[in-house]
């Protein structure tokens, strides 16, 4: 089913009227460079640990670039279509079977982000306020207790942020989130040892390549590397977010929009590389999946330790109600297609969206097995897959036939998508069905 040029030219001058974009262009990338970073940073360094630095490297300039390309796939088909929606384009692709499909894998991306961020909160702000107060064995308070604080947080500061009816009005917390993670990768990472991680990044990088430590470059631990490319691929999953910060931009254009996602994709993607090294060359096989605990070993009441992780738990916190704001975009789509805005329904699904994250986080397994499953189904698709085959639907044959380069582009990347899906999937469930699996272990 194929759009006609007259609808098309219909929906672009209805859309031009409907989004009246107010957010400015360095407000646009701080939202977008929130919703990229967040809990993924925490594992880089794990992941770092099962590849080794070279093929980390290598794999995180291939997932920045594919997310790029990935979201020029996004742009072009809702500059040609004039809807800036995810679900609309699957609606405009494939009908309701499409629109069902994307709000669905955008639900379920997000809810597994919000349930990491604020699985880090749960189990971070109780060893934080014990460090804090110089407790080392609580007796049971409630303030100590890591479910009690994910409540409170979540209504104290994420449910206030996640009300508001635009998300360009959380351009100046997504800031703040951001500087909290520069601080993070600014005081922990060089801090620690920094004449030793010089030396070590020095004779890693350029002297024992070929000597004893070159499986150190190039490291592979077996089957701990299932997780290392659905990790990456979770790090830099903002394609739900795109489209709702294109339609706030100020003044929009494609190429516009294009140039915040790359300022986005290309800072975060220096920073993920610098906190994973600077982390894995601290610890090297020893550290865990989460940075933070790993840290936390040298000295749990070190001040500097103590100051970034409530930075970091800041980040986190503050990047939910960004993640939020698709999902709820996607229910609407799903469920209230034609329905305006409406207070008592944009708070309510708001509210019952946190109630069941807490829920989640209360009961959810290791922060990594939500890493590794939520990044090897949804991520691809929202990736990969999606924007591909929308875009190969969406585009008229008469501007771009089937055999042209771009097309042949887009079905390769939705092959691509197809099998890091099928790969990564079956490489978590052997681990799980091994018994060996740290998914299925306390955190």
């Amino acid at each position: 089913w194929q759009p006609s040029h007259e609808n098309c030219a219909k929906g672009t001058n209805l859309n031009k009227l409907a989004f009246e974009g107010k957010t400015s262009f360095g407000m646009s990338v701080f939202n977008l460079g929130n919703a990229i970073m967040g809990s993924g940073i925490l594992g880089l360094a794990y992941a770092m640990a099962n590849t080794g630095v070279v093929l980390f490297l290598v794999l995180l300039t291939v997932v920045a670039v594919l997310s790029s390309y990935s979201i020029h796939l996004l742009l072009k088909s809702s500059g040609i279509v004039g809807i800036r929606a995810y679900e609309q384009l699957g609606y405009r692709a494939f009908g309701t079977p499409g629109k069902m499909a994307a709000g669905i894998a955008i639900t379920l991306q997000n809810i597994g982000a919000m349930s990491s961020y604020l699985y880090i909160v749960k189990y971070e702000f109780p060893l934080v306020i014990q460090a804090f107060l110089k407790v080392d064995k609580p007796a049971g308070e409630w303030f100590m207790n890591g479910n009690y604080l994910v409540i409170v947080v979540s209504i104290a500061v994420i449910l206030p942020l996640a009300l508001m009816k635009q998300l360009g009005y959380l351009g100046y917390t997504s800031g703040f989130s951001l500087s909290c993670m520069v601080f993070f990768l600014i005081s922990v990472c060089p801090g620690i040892h920094t004449c030793k991680l010089l030396i070590d990044m020095s004779c890693f990088l350029f002297l024992v390549i070929w000597q004893k430590h070159q499986g150190t470059i190039f490291r592979c631990t077996g089957i701990d590397t299932a997780y290392t490319i659905p990790i990456l691929a979770f790090a830099f999953v903002c394609h739900p977010e795109v489209l709702p910060i294109y339609t706030e931009l100020r003044n929009p254009t494609k190429k516009k929009m294009q140039h915040v996602a790359n300022i986005s994709i290309a800072v975060m993607y220096g920073m993920y590389f610098l906190a994973a090294l600077f982390g894995y060359l601290t610890f090297y096989g020893e550290v865990e999946p989460e940075l933070l605990h790993t840290y936390s070993r040298i000295d749990p009441y070190d001040t500097l330790i103590l100051c970034v992780r409530v930075a970091v738990l800041t980040a986190v916190t503050l990047t939910v109600p960004i993640v939020l704001f698709p999902v709820r975009r996607a229910i609407q789509q799903m469920m209230f297609p034609n329905k305006t805005f409406y207070w008592p329904r944009h708070i309510a699904i708001a509210a019952i969206l946190l109630t069941f994250i807490n829920l989640l986080v209360i009961f959810a397994p290791n922060i990594l097995g939500i890493f590794g499953v939520i990044g090897a189904t949804s991520a691809p698709c929202l990736i990969f897959i999606f924007p591909a085959v929308f875009y190969i639907r969406i585009v008229p044959k008469e501007e771009e036939p089937l055999r042209s380069v771009p097309k042949i582009m887009a079905a390769c990347f939705a092959g691509i998508g197809f099998l890091f899906m099928i790969m990564s999937l079956s490489f978590i469930i052997i681990d799980w069905t091994s018994g060996s699996s740290k998914a299925s272990s306390g955190h």
